[in-house]
């Protein structure tokens, strides 16, 4: 192990969190739309280029959320990537919608199109593709197979806040995007989510949705000046706010994004060709229609029967010589220890509806060998080194591959 190496880490602030939260905490205005987040509303509309942004408490429920707005629920089925964080899978269970699992392409680690078109069945609804660490889904594929068979996309960008497919922006494609901003995500404010649109009436449910089910009708002002919608006749929901003390932290957090991701991607860029031609290393594939590359974590494939070693004792070996962590993917939701859908009781709609959540009855032989076999992935603060450093990490891949290990 490099004992004297520093990496950088995660999260990175400085004295503007401080000075933002203080403003926050002497204003007496906490929470409930209040002057902060309609500003970090503002920030992300302009830089996303779409009309209607809210904020939410985590990126779990901006799925959920998109869910409901969009009016799926029980005898709907929602398509899955098989490799994905298990909230994707888990929001669409949650309101008893039925989660299909669809097996990844073995380039991107991203949701397989034509695997998702054989899964459509009368009763699909929607697709939520992933962005997945460095990835982009296939958006072109996914926005034809939305229109053939009238389903929606939900876009699940919580690995691509500032990326862009054909120059659109990650968060724009679909129906609706949603980001996480979790403590590990790009952009943090510790738990909190993202949900976008440009359609006007998705947007007036999200914005009932994440407020106790309030209908803003006609804005009035309370006492301390803060501007509240009446409360009429909409929808049953709770309360999935974010606080003013979040709202503060993503506009310190945004005013670093474009720079941060210009590093990461310069770095992840150096490493990909530094790395492309080892023996036994693949690379992630660079699709020419994703126009701004950005990532959550950068990742690339090994080949056991090449370098002589299984996956799991490369990514230990190779931890333990430089000095963080190197992980692999997300487990297969087939068979992954925090997707137990079956142990939930209020799931326990029906024998039928348990059969049709039970993740095992799913086959994805590409997920499973992706996971098993080849995946390694860096956390994206390993991205903010230097230069040097990415030789470090290149060196030492070809050295622990070397005849000599």
């Amino acid at each position: 192990m490099h004992m004297q190496e520093k990496w950088p880490q995660w999260p990175i602030w400085d004295t503007e969190e401080i000075s933002m939260l203080t403003k926050v905490i002497e204003s007496g205005r906490w929470s409930y739309n209040g002057p902060m987040e309609q500003q970090a509303k503002d920030v992300w509309c302009e830089y996303i280029n779409v009309p209607y942004t809210y904020f939410v408490s985590n990126g779990t429920v901006s799925i959920q959320l998109a869910l409901e707005a969009l009016g799926i629920g029980y005898g709907d089925e929602v398509l899955v990537p098989g490799i994905t964080w298990q909230a994707t899978a888990a929001a669409v269970v949650d309101v008893n919608a039925v989660p299909v699992l669809v097996d990844v392409d073995p380039e991107s680690w991203c949701i397989d199109p034509q695997k998702a078109e054989a899964a459509i069945t009368p009763r699909t609804r929607a697709i939520i593709p992933v962005h997945l660490y460095g990835s982009m889904a296939n958006m072109d594929a996914i926005t034809e197979l939305a229109k053939k068979y009238h389903l929606f996309i939900i876009e699940d960008a919580a690995h691509k806040q500032g990326g862009k497919w054909r120059d659109t922006m990650a968060g724009a494609i679909g129906d609706i995007g949603s980001f996480s901003l979790q403590q590990s995500k790009v952009l943090t404010t510790g738990e909190g989510g993202i949900l976008t649109t440009s359609n006007p009436t998705i947007a007036e449910k999200i914005d009932a949705l994440r407020n106790c089910g309030r209908k803003p009708i006609n804005k009035v002002s309370d006492a301390a000046g803060g501007q509240y919608g009446e409360i009429g006749d909409f929808i049953q929901s709770g309360n999935y706010r974010i606080t003013e003390m979040q709202a503060a932290l993503f506009i310190t957090q945004f005013s670093r994004l474009a720079e941060q991701n210009k590093i990461r991607s310069a770095r992840a860029a150096l490493l990909d060709n530094l790395l492309q031609d080892i023996d036994g290393i693949t690379i992630m594939k660079q699709d020419p229609r994703e126009t701004q590359r950005v990532y959550f974590n950068y990742a690339f494939s090994i080949e056991p029967q090449v370098i002589g070693m299984d996956a799991k004792n490369f990514r230990e070996t190779l931890s333990e010589r430089l000095g963080f962590e190197a992980s692999c993917c997300y487990q297969p939701l087939n068979n992954c220890s925090l997707y137990r859908p079956l142990t939930k009781k209020r799931h326990h709609i029906n024998k039928a509806y348990m059969e049709a959540i039970d993740p095992s009855r799913f086959s994805l032989p590409i997920a499973e060998d992706i996971y098993h076999n080849r995946a390694v992935t860096f956390p994206h603060r390993i991205l903010l080194s230097s230069e040097r450093q990415m030789y470090l990490i290149a060196d030492t891949i070809r050295n622990i591959l070397s005849p000599r290990g």
